[in-house]
């Protein structure tokens, strides 16, 4: 476990940089990422090179016995770049260029702009690839973020185009498969397929979710691109990329294969503030700490990507910029979300960054320390950290007893087709995530790719539109118990209804159909109700599902139709759950599984790493940890102040059953 920094000398005087590094060390600083934004100082002209700055920076940060992460620059080309190749840029699905004076500025597809990456890429890693401070690469910088996934420019036309013949081999396999006889929609050549924008209404849904998945294809190509070239010229370290915070716009676990490490960039409060399915009176409850389960299930979704390895490589440290309310966050937070990402599993906690710019962009945004270079609170927390550090390694994070399935085409299907305003696939698959966070459980977020699932007790799996027969096979061989969110199995990969309706593959371990659905307005709730009594309500979505076989009925909804089924090892819910029924439902799941529960305050949140038990205080006062008597702390006590961490030694007698 160590800590890192994100540090710009391009952007400071070159007389601080040495008093810059000194400090980093001295406060236990140890790995600094450096340059993924500095092309146009890197190549000031067409294939001019000014290695010099870079070369002084990196060997004042090693000189000061740094390691450093060196980031490729292809974030924010170069303006001479776009005046050689102005198609380079993407367009929004309107035609409109996403022009120059930021960053991100280039479309995925365009070939030009991947020679030109190419080229910059190889000259570093030629250059830096065999220094012994280097140890890690990073590609580019959060890929997709400001909404730069999609591009609709005619590189990315005709690149869809290929991406459909090589896919579906022939027009009349892909009118067959898009169902194209209706409305007339039938292609004679896959030149006539244009972007799914500007019709004058919906488009054909699997058109635009193949249009998402060469996308997703697109991004990962480039990134590919990229790590093949370090692998060759800078052999022996680590290759990363900084992924953000609920951003699902292409397959992360698929470009993970390219990686080795998996890293994310962890804004607590700016997530709590702008991600649009938590309550608003949950924005003003955790306003100052960030939500409770915002952090863990990125942190917990990132460590599935390159098979445990992860880093935070951007960890909020003060006010950010960019959310709709920058509030600063309570004292404390800054050590507590570190802690709290050591104890998921990480091996690095960066913070962003050593010191705020005065000028451009993110001027507003906090680092370690003031413009005027005086050390701030998040500074102040992060030397605490890095003392408490040096005499506490927990061991690694093992494998949870409770696995939790996310799919980015299910997430992508939800926004194509709701059927209904309100209906969004991260907020039934959080709400399921904060549910089990609720009962005490660590939880490993796995994609529905997972060769196997042994060894888990508990599999939950919300809200997964396709469901496939060998996704099935390896469930039922994991010998788990097994739970099931509404619209599971609702399509199939074509984006159709599965024959012999919902739930498809599924059927054959939840015998029922699902013959019809609803989507509800906000403030309507149907009652769900057992053996006389109300055990909570519904909103939202529900199924209307006919058992079949042996599948028992465990709950109706108030107008009778079924809420809760099982058979076997197996249950369904039928509709989204409000919050309470769902931590009892849940709850009963992982009794019946063996898992140990220990329900926690609201703002209380536990996660187990090797030989120590962290407990996590998010809430405004103070919480009492439910550790056993005469447990050694090693770090806080049994009773936690608001916006702190303790963690306590576990021994054979406390592992779970």
């Amino acid at each position: 476990m160590q800590l890192g920094v994100c540090y710009y000398p391009e952007q400071w005087p070159q007389a601080m940089w040495a008093d810059d590094a000194r400090r980093m060390h001295a406060m236990g600083i140890r790995i600094v990422r450096i340059a993924e934004f500095a092309w146009s100082k890197l190549e000031p002209k067409p294939g001019q090179y000014d290695w010099a700055w870079l070369d002084e920076a990196i060997e004042t940060l090693a000189g000061a016995g740094l390691q450093i992460v060196l980031g490729t620059p292809t974030a924010a080309p170069p303006r001479w770049l776009l005046d050689q190749h102005p198609d380079m840029l993407a367009l929004d699905a309107h035609g409109h260029p996403k022009g120059f004076g930021s960053r991100r500025h280039y479309c995925f597809s365009n070939e030009a702009f991947h020679a030109a990456s190419r080229s910059i890429v190889e000259a570093m890693a030629r250059r830096y690839g065999q220094h012994p401070a280097v140890i890690a690469w990073q590609t580019d910088n959060e890929y997709g973020c400001h909404d730069t996934v999609l591009s609709y420019s005619a590189a990315a036309v005709q690149g869809f185009r290929r991406w459909l013949a090589e896919r579906y081999g022939t027009i009349a396999a892909l009118n067959e498969a898009w169902g194209n006889v209706f409305w007339s929609m039938e292609y004679s050549s896959f030149e006539q397929i244009g972007a799914p924008v500007a019709l004058p209404t919906f488009a054909n849904p699997i058109h635009s979710l193949d249009y998402r998945r060469f996308a997703s294809d697109e991004v990962i190509r480039f990134n590919r691109m990229q790590a093949e070239i370090l692998r060759v010229h800078s052999p022996g370290r680590d290759v990363l990329h900084n992924f953000m915070g609920f951003f699902a716009e292409f397959e992360h676990h698929e470009m993970g294969r390219d990686l080795d490490v998996a890293s994310w960039d962890n804004y607590p409060l700016g997530f709590t503030d702008m991600a649009h399915f938590i309550p608003d009176e949950d924005r003003l409850r955790w306003m100052r700490t960030g939500h409770p389960d915002v952090s863990a299930f990125n942190h917990d979704l990132y460590r599935g990507v390159c098979k445990g390895r992860w880093w935070v490589m951007e960890q909020q440290a003060g006010p950010v910029n960019w959310a709709n309310a920058n509030p600063a966050p309570l004292p404390g937070m800054v050590r507590t979300w570190t802690w709290e990402a050591f104890a998921h599993g990480a091996e690095v906690v960066s913070y962003f960054r050593w010191r705020q710019v005065p000028y451009a962009q993110e001027q507003m945004h906090s680092g370690l320390h003031t413009p005027d270079n005086q050390i701030d609170i998040g500074g102040t927390e992060a030397t605490q950290v890095a003392r408490e550090l040096a005499r506490l390694q927990p061991g690694p994070a093992g494998r949870a007893r409770v696995a939790l399935v996310f799919d980015y085409s299910a997430k992508w299907m939800h926004e194509i087709q709701p059927h209904g305003a309100t209906i969004d696939y991260y907020s039934e698959v959080f709400s399921w995530y904060s549910a089990l966070r609720r009962l005490g459980l660590d939880i490993d977020i796995l994609p529905a790719s997972t060769t196997s699932f042994a060894g888990y007790a508990l599999i939950a799996v919300p809200a997964l539109s396709t469901i496939s027969e060998t996704l099935v096979e390896r469930l039922r061989a994991s010998g788990a118990q097994l739970v099931f969110g509404p619209r599971s199995g609702a399509k199939t990969a074509r984006f159709s209804v599965p024959e012999g309706l919902p739930p498809g593959a599924l059927k054959t371990l939840l015998p029922m159909r699902v013959t019809r659905v609803e989507s509800l307005r906000p403030g309507i709730s149907i009652p769900v109700l057992a053996a006389g009594r109300e055990l909570g309500s519904a909103g939202t979505w529900r199924d209307f599902v006919e058992p079949l076989g042996a599948t028992e009925v465990l709950a109706r909804f108030g107008d009778g139709h079924p809420a809760i089924l099982r058979h076997g090892n197996a249950r369904y819910f039928a509709g989204s759950f409000a919050a309470a029924l769902l931590l009892d439902q849940l709850e009963g799941c992982a009794r019946e599984a063996g898992v140990m529960v220990r329900r926690v305050d609201d703002g209380l949140r536990l996660r187990r790493r090797g030989k120590l038990q962290f407990a996590i205080n998010h809430g405004p006062h103070s919480a009492r940890v439910p550790a056993p008597a005469g447990a050694r702390f090693v770090l806080g006590s049994e009773v936690l102040p608001a916006a702190s961490v303790a963690a306590w030694e576990v021994g054979p007698q406390d592992e779970p059953a």
